[in-house]
């Protein structure tokens, strides 16, 4: 009897300490969580603020964007005629009722002198910076077609897109080739030619840009986009190695089905492999896209004619013109981003999936 009592409370105690255990990891669990949920709402807050104080400054007219300190969202003051003169409106509090009043005149130690627009008379000494002032939001919607139609941008943006997409064609066609032949077949210095790509990544843009230049000047290229294009018909080598690392982990077994079939190197290729590889191959495209929208550099070194500018170069010349209009200038910058963040919203869980995959495996 003592040693099934025994038994007993032992079982009991191990019973509680697994309870409390298991409390323990669920609380030291929910914990983990909401320190991650707070930490990504902070770094969501820090990375949306300057693109919210945007759009709010491109909704903004001369008088809000000096407000100091410039709201993110474009307020304006509540104002009244008084005697022919625009006064403030505030919120002020007499003998605890709160009353709508202008602001009349200033006195020194930030005293003011307070009164109902329609009951002059009768006026208030206050101290200002306890009262509320009255504003509202006021969205200037015509910054928008103002800013657009001050430059051609409809001809930047059709530069930019030719650029964009027929780069992004040649990219996705020549960085896929290479890909497969570096992932399939076997060669003695296949290795060593696969490190020799690579190590061009750590080659700077500006040693290769006089040569460049040179080169195409002299064929005539200069001015005109084919410098922007033609080059990304020739592969990259970063887009190689992501593409490289997902052909790696399609079996190899789904090639030598297709080659006992009948299938040639070629339509392997575009039937097997091509395929199954969106992920990565929207991958590389939305990379690119990104890259070639926002691409300042080239386009400002190639192109001269104002005709032939992307939306980089114009939106830099854009904002040397209209330094003093902040409120035009973040007009068309907020025209112009949009079609990233579209396209990055829509496309976002293929995006992540391509990188991952392509950057783990193989």
């Amino acid at each position: 009897m003592q040693n099934k009592s025994k038994n007993q409370s032992g079982q009991r105690v191990r019973r509680k300490k697994s309870r409390s255990y298991f409390r323990s990891k669920r609380l030291q669990s929910s914990i983990q969580h909401w320190i991650t949920l707070f930490l990504l709402i902070l770094g969501a807050i820090f990375v949306l603020t300057p693109f919210l104080y945007m759009v709010g400054t491109s909704l903004k007219d001369e008088e809000q964007l000096k407000i100091v300190p410039p709201p993110i969202l474009p307020f304006k003051f509540n104002s009244t005629k008084v005697n022919e003169k625009i006064r403030l409106l505030y919120e002020v509090n007499i003998d605890g009722e709160l009353r709508t009043m202008a602001l009349i005149k200033k006195a020194p130690g930030g005293i003011g002198f307070f009164a109902d627009p329609e009951n002059l008379d009768q006026q208030y000494e206050l101290v200002i910076t306890e009262q509320k002032q009255l504003r509202h939001l006021d969205f200037n919607w015509q910054n928008y077609p103002e800013a657009l139609s001050s430059q051609p941008f409809l001809i930047y943006f059709k530069n930019t897109a030719i650029v964009t997409f027929v780069g992004m064609f040649g990219v996705l066609l020549s960085s896929s080739l290479v890909a497969y032949g570096f992932s399939r077949f076997r060669a003695r210095w296949i290795d060593a030619l696969f490190i020799l790509l690579l190590s061009t990544i750590m080659l700077p843009g500006q040693v290769r840009l006089i040569p460049m230049f040179v080169f195409f000047q002299k064929i005539g290229w200069v001015d005109t986009l084919y410098p922007l294009i033609v080059p990304l018909f020739f592969a990259s080598a970063y887009d190689v190695f992501l593409l490289r690392q997902f052909f790696l982990t399609i079996p190899i077994e789904m090639d030598e089905a297709a080659k006992i079939d009948g299938a040639s190197r070629l339509q392997t290729f575009l039937y097997v492999i091509l395929p199954q590889s969106g992920p990565a191959l929207f991958s590389v495209g939305i990379l690119h896209f990104m890259y070639s929208w926002n691409d300042f550099y080239e386009p400002l070194i190639y192109l001269h004619s104002q005709e032939k500018w992307t939306i980089a170069v114009g939106l830099q010349t854009f904002n040397a013109i209209y330094t003093q209009n902040t409120h035009l200038i973040m007009a068309a910058s907020v025209v112009l981003v949009i079609p990233p963040i579209i396209l990055f919203l829509m496309s976002q869980r293929i995006f992540v999936q391509g990188v991952v995959v392509s950057g783990v495996k193989g």
